[in-house]
């Protein structure tokens, strides 16, 4: 997964290095580069967070009920 991100954020770099002005390349880069990798790669590690985040409430779920015994 990180390595499509990687060359898709090196595709817009070298397509923002091309923009007649550094306004247009900052802004090519952002939204054709930086934007559409970071909502990719938020939507895709979605089922990651939520694993972590059951993996937390069962351990602290353990950590309460040994505690109370």
């Amino acid at each position: 997964m990180y390595i499509i991100a990687i060359a898709w954020t090196y595709v817009a770099l070298m397509a923002a290095i091309t923009e007649p002005t550094l306004l247009g390349g900052i802004i090519t880069f952002i939204f054709w580069g930086m934007l559409p990798v970071g909502i990719i790669l938020y939507v895709l590690s979605s089922p990651a967070r939520k694993r972590r985040r059951k993996a937390a409430e069962l351990a602290e779920e353990q950590t309460s009920s040994g505690r109370q015994e």
